[in-house]
């Protein structure tokens, strides 16, 4: 009986082997039935709305792919990897999805901080990523002006956004000294800030006070209250919703009652929840799209991301859906799934109508684009002009 049962134990742990080798044969082939694209993405942290917008905007436009039958005879699979809202998280995040997922592109990180950190790791493994809304210039070139060959960016760069927002304070908001109250940990903060600065006082403004926070701080009434004793005519903060909340909202509260305005870190649905619908009358903020815009592409988008999660897009979803995109042509021009190719297919790339406007590639793989003003209006989001490039 104990031979026997030696007998059948193996023959058992041959099956289960026999088994595990079948299971592994067959999720190999289930893989190789798809094209994996990557989202290197602020699921969490302190920009975990961007990062769900963006998602739903990706999601959308693979769904929409697979719809009409996929890519190169394959279905779209979308990997996300929760880059936390941290550089450090976001190199991880990129590491993971190149090298263990295997992606054949990664769309993110959004933050400009977090895709400068993480470029290193996807230039290293050859496979392009592009960030839907890093707008500083050093996410596509490096500290020499030289282009970083696997980056790309689906948004403008700050040196525009920042001059946009320049033109609207003074002939607009007929302002002519303004307070900046910018995030010093950001490099998207600084940058807009710095760029906003020189265009104003170009334009004859006087900048009457400079003061900084950092991300996660949430008492700014000491600062504030330096900034109200300036007398500006606006304050303008070019940092991300969080913080921006708050401070709109404690502004408010110690009688800082003029405009303020800043970038597109502003467009977030949790951005009225935080500072309170009142408070941000009277704000304003540059972004690079809007869902009220009339083209039938962007009603057509703004009808199915509604359908799908019951919401309007914001910016976010907008440009991860046309980052989305523009891999997919990428994937179609080049005809294949290597990634080198589809870099090179996607630095090629011209007059790509997306719905945040056409897309030209320029050397530093930056497109060029119109940028809007949005103002907010009781809590909600009003288009209030476009300025073209």
């Amino acid at each position: 009986m104990k031979k026997m049962s030696k007998y059948l134990a193996a023959a058992c742990a041959g099956m289960l082997l026999a088994t595990a080798l079948a299971g592994c044969g067959g999720d190999k082939k289930a893989a190789d039935d798809f094209i994996k694209i990557g989202g290197n993405l602020e699921m969490t942290g302190g920009s975990a709305s961007f990062g769900k917008s963006a998602q739903n905007g990706i999601k959308l436009a693979i769904e929409e792919a697979n719809a009409k039958g996929g890519v190169l005879g394959k279905k779209l699979q979308l990997v996300v990897a929760d880059n936390k809202s941290e550089a450090a998280e976001a190199t991880n995040a990129m590491q993971k999805l190149v090298a263990q997922d295997k992606v054949v592109a990664v769309i993110g990180p959004n933050l400009s901080s977090a895709s400068i950190a993480a470029t290193s790791v996807n230039t290293g493994a050859k496979v392009l990523a592009i960030s839907p809304m890093g707008t500083n210039p050093n996410v596509t070139v490096d500290k020499d002006g030289k282009t970083k060959d696997f980056m790309f960016r689906a948004c403008f760069i700050d040196p525009f956004q920042g001059t946009v927002m320049a033109t609207f304070t003074k002939e607009k908001l007929q302002a002519a000294n303004v307070a900046i109250l910018i995030d010093n940990s950001s490099d998207y903060a600084k940058g807009l800030s710095q760029f906003f600065k020189e265009a104003f006082v170009k334009g004859g403004g006087k900048i009457v006070a400079e003061e900084s926070y950092l991300q996660k701080d949430t008492d700014f009434k000491a600062t504030l209250t330096k900034i109200k004793a300036a007398k500006p005519d606006m304050v303008y903060i070019p940092g991300y919703y969080q913080e921006v909340g708050m401070i709109v909202k404690q502004a408010r509260e110690i009688g800082i009652n003029v405009p303020m305005a800043g970038g597109d870190g502003w467009d977030s649905a949790k951005l009225p929840e935080i500072a309170g619908k009142a408070a941000l009358n009277n704000t304003f903020f540059s972004s690079l799209y809007s869902p009220d815009d009339d083209s039938k592409l962007n009603k057509d988008f703004v009808a199915a991301y509604k359908k799908a999660y019951n919401e309007k897009p914001d910016v976010f979803a907008a440009l991860a859906y046309d980052s989305a995109l523009l891999v997919i042509n990428a994937i179609k021009t080049a005809n294949s799934a290597d990634t080198v190719k589809i870099k090179d297919a996607m630095a090629k790339t011209a007059g790509f109508n997306g719905v945040s406007g056409n897309v030209t590639f320029n050397a530093q793989h930056n497109p060029v684009k119109s940028a809007v003003i949005i103002e907010y209006k009781d809590g909600s989001q009003v288009f209030k002009t476009k300025i073209n490039p």
